[in-house]
């Protein structure tokens, strides 16, 4: 049995609680220990997929000084140490909605090579991406672009920024609304998450 129990609505209010520290405050109780908990339960299942050993990481907002956050996550990656630097996966949550990502981000040494690897083989990344999945080329806003509108082009466009862009980043994968009756479900929830980094899992693979 997993210690996750299941999202509710109040845990997607908790990001309009006023404050750094009171929101922070409902974060560490509500949200990160069922963050964590999803990310621990997966953990074996992407260290099998991706044949590198993942470790979790909790988000923690230690940088943050005034603002609250607008969102939260917990991330696996191949370093015990940290995330940021390194291709990783992302269970997370905005207000509106839980996201699912694969994430080479803004802090990642290799994010020109990556790029490019990835126009090498734009007609397979397409190809591997269904149409319900998403795209996000910032990870700090909640808006995504649906697979369903990125063609050869458009791909094009994004991995160019990524390998010209200093603070361009590139993330691929689900998001579920709020509303969604399988955000009460643990197990249905932690398949869907399973699902989609099977999915993603060659994303990954174009790192090595």
């Amino acid at each position: 049995m997993s210690d996750f129990t299941g999202f509710t609505q109040e845990d997607f209010d908790v990001f309009t609680i006023p404050g750094l520290e009171n929101r922070m405050e409902a974060l560490r109780e509500k949200i990160s220990p069922k963050l964590e908990a999803i990310a621990t339960e997966l953990e074996p299942d992407l260290t099998a997929m991706t044949g590198d050993e993942m470790f979790v990481h909790v988000a923690k907002h230690l940088r943050r000084k005034t603002n609250p956050p607008n969102d939260t996550w917990a991330a696996l990656a191949s370093n015990k140490r940290g995330y940021k630097k390194l291709p990783h996966f992302q269970i997370g949550m905005w207000e509106s909605h839980v996201f699912i990502w694969f994430a080479v981000i803004y802090e990642s040494p290799i994010k020109e090579e990556y790029a490019q690897t990835l126009l090498n083989n734009k007609k397979e990344v397409l190809s591997l991406v269904p149409n319900d999945f998403v795209w996000s080329i910032d990870h700090t806003k909640p808006d995504a672009i649906p697979h369903s509108e990125v063609d050869e082009e458009k791909l094009e466009k994004i991995l160019d920024r990524l390998k010209n862009v200093k603070k361009a980043e590139i993330l691929c994968g689900r998001t579920i609304s709020r509303e969604d009756d399988i955000l009460k479900d643990p197990e249905k929830f932690l398949e869907f998450c399973r699902s989609s980094f099977q999915t993603l899992q060659p994303l990954y693979q174009y790192t090595k």
